[in-house]
């Protein structure tokens, strides 16, 4: 029996919303406008104590062993791969799923991702794959290094992502790390408030590896569309030794940067020393100003995109399995809810997935695509030969995943009416 006929009777079309529901916008109110002015009127910009003050409540929340705030996530996961030691001659395993920041900063060391399929349930680095990569593709050597069989690189770490907000399966990553001497860098962009096991992600518990020679760290995001929005900024978290280096990499290699803004009191001195080569990864009080006020409304907005996950999963829940797959929690985990990652069942509708996102564009409902894999890039293909067919899977779920607004910002009958429209469209579209 075609799908259509098990879909109920006809509906009414689709309706344009009144108003462009758009995909992500910021919600700022008049907390961010009073942070702002507090910090201006301080005379102070750049980083200073309310990066401090930004910092410390990350700790707080996130119950993380160290935290370093810097200008972006990438320079988070940048700084991260250079405090583990990540290097030419090295490789970091890591999905092709995700933007291209993630394969970026392994590149900036001089090192080379490999890269390993993705679950079709979640979008996450499956574990599984990793695993086979690990047991069929490489070897110990005589010094007990992990090593890559065909390109002869050292295996020093494993760098999943939290698709959409959706935690990984870091105690798994943990153990198979722990089983071949490989650190952790986990890319929490889309993740900042997710659970796994009852645990923030990025705090100190999911940080503990099965060896004391090893380590893992958390990278978040602050960017302007992620759930707590600086416009731009990042995180990083884990022990505090290696936060403190990673502290004076992101200001030149100035010893002790943190307290830089210090040098311009009346009590401090000019003189600074430079002890290592560094980068410009400093946040800044403007940006830790924002983030302060995000902070304080996080439950409120995170309450939100819940209330907006559940009307989405509501108005679609009839079509589940039928013409779309709908994201869903694995158990002893709480997304984020960074993202709604519908995909669509392609077989079964009468079009593709880039014209379904142009209609609901005329129907005033915005969406995003999240994400191309990053072998089908041209960059990635040609620096590391590889092409389409490499990873089904993560082509797969790109092919047909569409991201539904989930802004906190935007009114709820908006959604609730979009969602509505969507249903109507999918159901006009049934093959």
């Amino acid at each position: 029996m075609p799908p259509k006929a098990l879909l109920q009777p006809a509906v009414p079309p689709p309706r344009a919303l009144p108003s462009f529901l758009a995909f992500a916008p910021p919600l700022l109110d008049q907390e961010e406008l009073l942070q702002l002015k507090d910090t201006l009127d301080s005379g102070w910009l750049t980083r200073g104590p309310k990066c401090e003050r930004f910092e410390s409540a990350c700790k707080d929340l996130l119950r993380s062993d160290g935290t370093l705030a810097v200008s972006s996530c990438t320079a988070a996961l940048h700084l991260g791969l250079l405090v583990l030691n990540v290097g030419p001659g090295d490789a970091v395993v890591t999905t092709p799923l995700t933007f291209a920041s993630t394969a970026h900063v392994i590149m900036y060391t001089g090192a080379r991702p490999l890269f390993c399929d993705v679950n079709p349930s979640d979008g996450n680095l499956s574990l599984e794959r990793v695993r086979e990569l690990l047991a069929n593709q490489c070897n110990k050597d005589r010094d007990g290094l992990t090593r890559h069989d065909s390109t002869g690189l050292t295996v020093k770490a494993v760098l999943p992502v939290h698709y959409g907000g959706f935690p990984a399966d870091v105690t798994g990553f943990r153990e198979t790390a722990g089983a071949y001497g490989l650190n952790i860098l986990e890319d929490a962009a889309h993740a900042f408030a997710a659970l796994t096991d009852r645990h923030q992600v990025g705090s100190s518990v999911l940080q503990r590896m099965p060896r004391h020679d090893l380590s893992a760290l958390t990278a978040f995001s602050f960017y302007a569309t992620k759930n707590v929005a600086c416009g731009e900024g990042g995180l990083l978290t884990g022990p505090e030794p290696l936060i403190r280096k990673a502290a004076v990499l992101s200001a030149y290699g100035i010893t002790d940067e943190r307290k830089i803004w210090e040098r311009h009191s009346p009590r401090a001195t000019w003189d600074y020393d430079v002890s290592v080569l560094g980068w410009k990864y400093n946040f800044t009080d403007l940006g830790a100003a924002l983030g302060l006020a995000q902070l304080k409304k996080l439950p409120e907005m995170q309450s939100r995109r819940r209330a907006f996950a559940k009307i989405w999963t509501s108005a679609l829940s009839s079509l589940d399995g039928k013409l779309v797959t709908l994201p869903k929690e694995s158990s002893g985990s709480s997304s984020a809810w960074h993202l709604y990652p519908l995909r669509l069942i392609p077989e079964n509708l009468s079009c593709d997935r880039n014209s379904v996102i142009d209609r609901l564009r005329e129907l005033n409902i915005g969406t995003s695509v999240m994400f191309r894999p990053l072998h089908l890039f041209s960059y990635y293909a040609r620096t590391l030969g590889l092409k389409e067919g490499d990873f089904p899977e993560a082509e797969s779920f790109f092919l047909n995943e569409i991201s539904l607004p989930m802004s906190p910002a935007n009114p709820m009958p908006l959604v609730e009416e979009a969602a509505e429209t969507l249903r109507r469209l999918l159901l006009s579209l049934a093959r």
